[in-house]
C-alpha cells in the first residue's frame, strides 16, 4: 500500500469523536502487491473492516507479465466490483447507513458507491484524491477511456465531490461547471496524523556533525517528479568543489525506477553523495525523516493540481525542506503559506545549484526559518474530519 489509504485511515479514527460511526469496506490483502503490517495495526481498535474478493488482474490474472487491456476497465481491481456490491448491500441493512464514502485512486471503489447508491439512494461523497487525468495508466487505452467515462458519471450522480487542493477543484470546475454551481463540489486538504507523530522524538536545533543529511522518501517519476536535474546541480557543485561528500549526504527512499537513477548517480560520479534505499515501514520512514538534517521534495509543474501526502508529514515533523517545485501550483503555494521551505525550480539547474548552495550555509550556521506551528496545525487529520462530518451531516440533514 502506499501512503494515500492514511487520509481515510485518518478520517475512520477521528469520525467517532464527531458522532460518525465508519464501517469499511475494502478489498482483500491479496489484491494488493504489498500491506505495511504497522498500517494494518493503526487501524482504530473497535473499527470494523469487511473486505470483499477483489484480483489485481496485471499480477493475478497476467502470462509472462500479460494480460487483456479489457479486463482492466476502469482499472485493475474490477474484479472487486460484484462482490463489493454484493457486500455493502448487506452491510448497509445490517447496520442502517445513512451515508456512503468512496476514495480514488482505485476507480472500481467510486463504481461500487455508484452503483450502492443507485440501489439504496444513499446520499454518497466521491473522494478524489488525484485528478484521473494524473492516475489513470496511460498505456492502457481501455483504463484511459473507461476511467474518463466513469469520472463524468461520478460528477454527475455524487451528493458531493471532495478535492484535497483548490487547484484540483478548480480544474473541474471548468469542466463540470453545473456541478460546481450546484455547490456540489469541496475541498478537505490532505494532511498529518497526529497519532503516528506522538512518540517521535520533537524537532531539535541540529548541530555540524559532518555531511549535512538530505532525505527524501517515496516514488520519483521521469515525468513530474524528475531528480536528474538536481543530481546534475549536485555534479556541477561537486566539479566546482563548492560541495561533496564531507558536506551533503542525500538519501532516496523508495524513489522507484531504480535501476534508471543509479545508472545516472554513477555517470555523474555521485556514489558517494547520493544512495537509493528501499521502502520500509510508515514508522520507519517517519523516523528517519524526524532525524534528517533536511527533506527533500520534487513536485514539478505536471502535479500542479497535487499536494503530495508527504508534505503534510514533512510540516509536522519540522524539518526544513528543499523543495524542487512548479512555480504557482498548489504545492508551491502550501509551502509559501507554512514557510521553513526553500523552494527552487524543479528543472530549472541553475537555479537548483545557487538554492541548494544558500540552503546548505543557512543549515550549517543554523539560520534556516521552520515552519509556522499554527499554519501546520490546521492540516491535521482532526480538523480535516471535522471538515468531513460537517459535510457529511448536511447531506443526510442529520
Amino acid at each position: 500500500m502506499g501512503s494515500g489509504h492514511l487520509r481515510t485511515l485518518g478520517f475512520v479514527r477521528y469520525l467517532p469523536e464527531e458522532d460518525w460511526e465508519p464501517i469499511v469496506l475494502s478489498a482483500c490483502p491479496t489484491a494488493f502487491p504489498r500491506v505495511d503490517a504497522g498500517n494494518v495495526k493503526a487501524i482504530p481498535e473497535g473499527c470494523r473492516v469487511h473486505r470483499a474478493m477483489g484480483l489485481d488482474v496485471q499480477r493475478q490474472l497476467s502470462i509472462r507479465g500479460k494480460y487483456p487491456g479489457f479486463l482492466a476497465q476502469p482499472d485493475r481491481w474490477s474484479t472487486w466490483w460484484v462482490a463489493a456490491v454484493w457486500k455493502g448491500l448487506r452491510l448497509i441493512r445490517q447496520h442502517q447507513m445513512n451515508a456512503i464514502w468512496s476514495t480514488y485512486p482505485i476507480m472500481t471503489a467510486h463504481c461500487i458507491a455508484h452503483t450502492l447508491s443507485r440501489m439504496t439512494g444513499l446520499p454518497w461523497v466521491a473522494d478524489f484524491r488525484d485528478p484521473v487525468s494524473g492516475s489513470v495508466e496511460a498505456g492502457n487505452p481501455f483504463s484511459v477511456s473507461s476511467q474518463e467515462r466513469w469520472e463524468r458519471k461520478v460528477l454527475d450522480r455524487a451528493t458531493r465531490v471532495v478535492f484535497t487542493t483548490p487547484g484540483a477543484m478548480h480544474r473541474y470546475a471548468e469542466h463540470y461547471p453545473q456541478t460546481f454551481l450546484a455547490g456540489r463540489m469541496a475541498v478537505i486538504s490532505n494532511g498529518y496524523d497526529e497519532a503516528a507523530f506522538s512518540t517521535l522524538p520533537d524537532p531539535a536545533v541540529r548541530l555540524p556533525r559532518g555531511p549535512l543529511r538530505f532525505v527524501h522518501s517515496g516514488i520519483l517519476y521521469p515525468d513530474g517528479r524528475d531528480p536528474l536535474p538536481f543530481f546534475s546541480a549536485l555534479a556541477n557543485l561537486k566539479a566546482a568543489g563548492a560541495l561533496g561528500a564531507d558536506d551533503i549526504s542525500v538519501v532516496l527512499r523508495a524513489s522507484g525506477s531504480e535501476a534508471r537513477y543509479q545508472e545516472e548517480i554513477r555517470r555523474r560520479g555521485l556514489e558517494q553523495m547520493v544512495a537509493l534505499a528501499p521502502l520500509v515501514p510508515n514508522r520507519e520512514a517517519l523516523l528517519e525523516q524526524a532525524d534528517a538534517d533536511a527533506l527533500l521534495l520534487f513536485q514539478g509543474g505536471k502535479f500542479d493540481h497535487q499536494i503530495p501526502a508527504k508534505v503534510y508529514e514533512y510540516l509536522r515533523i519540522g524539518r526544513p525542506i528543499f523543495g524542487l517545485v512548479g512555480k504557482g501550483g498548489d504545492t508551491e503555494s502550501l509551502l509559501r503559506e507554512s514557510g521553513g521551505a526553500k523552494l527552487v525550480a524543479l528543472d530549472d539547474v541553475p537555479e537548483i545549484e545557487k538554492g541548494l548552495l544558500e540552503f546548505v550555509c543557512a543549515l550549517r550556521d543554523q539560520r534556516v526559518p521552520m515552519a509556522n506551528k499554527n499554519v501546520v496545525r490546521s492540516y491535521s487529520r482532526r480538523q480535516g474530519t471535522t471538515v468531513l462530518a460537517s459535510l457529511l451531516d448536511g447531506i443526510t440533514a442529520r
